[in-house]
This record gives C-alpha cells, structure tokens and sequence, in this order.
C-alpha cells in the first residue's frame, strides 16, 4: 500500500527546518513519500508578496534532489489561481492508496475558514505539526479530534527571516541547503523586499 505525506506551502525560500520537518514526519508516519506542494495563491494569504513559481519550484528542486522519499508536484504551481488543497487532494489521491495531509498547529486553528473541510478529513490524515510554541492547536477546535497530532522538532527557522538576511546581506549558511544558497546569491533574489 502507497502512502504519501502532502507538504504545501509557499516555501520562500525552502529551508533546512522544512526538510528536516518532512523527514521527522516520514519516520513517524511510515511513509513512503513526502510530496512538497508549493502554491501559487494561498486562500487565507492572497496579499502575500511572495517570489516566482519557478523561482520557488527550481529551489524546492534543488534542496529534495538527491533524497529519494521527497518529491515534489508542480500542480498547484500550473493552476494559476488561487490554491485549494481539496482540489490538490483529490489530483494526488489518484497515485496514492493513503494520503495524509501535514500542516501547522496555526492551520488546524483556522481549517474551519478552508473549502471543503470535512471532504478534506475524509480523503486524508489530517496530521497536525504539534510543536512547543505559542501556536498551540485549539482544543475546541471541532476538527482537532479528527486529527493526529504529532511532536516534530522545534526549528525556529522562517522564509521571512531568511529573506531579511538576504537582504541585509547577512549569511544564510545552516539555514537552508547549499544548493539553495547558491540559487538565491546566483539569482540575487530577495534583494529588493
């Protein structure tokens, strides 16, 4: 049976904590992938400024290349509109037997405001990044009960903060892939936030 953890996010860039999560996730999970989804409008954040797709999709590219449990779907990416992940749910459940679905304590406290919520339960695990910070998942969330709430490690790494360096002209190292260092210093992204 084929099971696949889905991973979405803006991943701007993607960073060492991502990977690092994914990785922790697959060994709980006993999952055969880990499919990074990065989307191009996210509902909840539709006035995020964030980089070009190909921007983002070659970065992602690169940190996951050689790691044969990640992968990585440009499906959201090619929709060129806003992100739903029922829509993406129900593309990815095509390959695989068992989908489980990993998001943040923060995203549980908001799933009610996402299309389809409940069709979202019933075709994935719904796994919840449960980590020690103040975004604690909301227990009288109506949904917490549907999901399995995991301890992942605590890595206080952002795109934001990375960006912020980037722009300042502050190192990155440890912070994200080398590979990824490379695009961004190569490609001078980031430097005009």
């Amino acid at each position: 049976m084929s099971r696949a953890g889905i991973y979405g996010g803006t991943f701007d860039p993607v960073h060492n904590g991502h990977l690092i999560t994914a990785q922790c996730v697959r060994e709980l999970r006993s999952l055969d992938k880990v499919i990074f989804i990065p989307n191009r409008i996210s509902p909840l954040k539709q006035e995020l400024k964030v980089s070009e797709p190909e921007h983002r999709m070659n970065m992602l590219k690169l940190a996951i290349k050689n790691i044969p449990y990640f992968d990585l779907s440009d499906f959201e990416i090619k929709r060129k509109n806003v992100s739903y992940t029922i829509d993406t749910l129900h593309r990815i459940k095509q390959d695989y037997e068992e989908i489980e679905l990993i998001i943040g304590a923060d995203n549980i406290n908001t799933f009610d405001r996402w299309k389809s919520p409940e069709e979202i339960i019933e075709l994935a695990t719904l796994l919840v990044l449960k980590r020690r910070t103040e975004n604690e998942p909301d227990v009288h969330n109506k949904f917490i009960k549907d999901a399995v709430l995991l301890e992942t490690p605590v890595i206080d790494i952002s795109g934001t903060v990375i960006r912020e360096r980037v722009r300042r002209g502050l190192p990155i190292d440890f912070l994200v892939p080398q590979d990824v260092m490379k695009y961004i210093y190569d490609l001078k992204l980031y430097k005009d936030l």
